[in-house]
């Protein structure tokens, strides 16, 4: 089976501060945070000023180190602000994409379409 993480409220998909910092870790990355003027806090690969602005939006969503820290801090830990991040698990033999509406989301299997 194949484990794939998806938000499951309105909101939009997101992980907390101490996901990112637990996934950093995993991941070999150094993470440096920074809170900006209206107080959300943004991560940098190495430094803030090199720019490497880090975001939890460009993980794959089948990583298995993100699966990892979802399913180590569980779903209230894990989730961002407006998130309820769930581990959904899909067989091997489906090629899936995510779906959502509002921020909330489902895995839907690929299928073929013209005229779209």
């Amino acid at each position: 089976m194949q484990k794939i993480v998806i938000n499951q409220c309105y909101g939009g998909f997101s992980l907390s501060e101490e996901a990112i910092k637990l996934y950093g870790k995993l991941a070999g990355l150094t993470l440096v945070a920074e809170t900006d003027k209206y107080g959300f806090v943004n991560f940098y690969c190495d430094s803030v000023s090199d720019g490497n602005y880090f975001s939890d939006h460009n993980i794959l969503r089948d990583d298995p180190l993100l699966v990892q820290v979802v399913e180590q801090l569980g779903s209230k830990v894990a989730s961002g602000r407006y998130a309820k991040l769930a581990v959904v698990e899909v067989p091997d033999d489906v090629q899936w994409h995510i779906k959502e509406y509002d921020g909330t989301e489902w895995i839907a299997e690929n299928h073929r379409t013209w005229g779209e």
